[in-house]
């Protein structure tokens, strides 16, 4: 279950991935397969080669992906997503949700 984000933010965030872009989009997140887990954020983009090069880039598996619909993208969470975000430059991402760079 998602929630803690703006109508505009998703749409801006589909926006983003149907043009190609790279786009991150950081939401509240409930799933109990991951109880310690808060936030979640989706890293899209409908170039499917560009977003497997990105997860590439960050050592990630390309073969996580959701390819589900016209919103592919990648899920990070976790002392990964702290550290992606941070080096992405999406400080304000980060305070704002209370993204920590360890799980308690």
């Amino acid at each position: 279950m998602a929630f803690g984000i703006k109508r505009e933010e998703l749409q801006a965030w589909k926006s983003a991935v149907a043009q190609g872009e790279i786009a991150f989009l950081t939401h509240y997140w409930l799933d109990e397969r991951f109880p310690e887990m808060k936030t979640v954020t989706k890293v899209g983009c409908s170039n499917l080669d560009k977003l497997a090069a990105w997860c590439r880039d960050h050592g990630l598996e390309p073969r996580y992906i959701h390819r589900r619909g016209e919103y592919p993208h990648f899920d990070l969470f976790g002392p990964r997503q702290a550290a992606i975000l941070k080096k992405a430059g999406q400080q304000g991402i980060i305070q704002r949700f209370g993204i920590k760079e360890t799980v308690r």
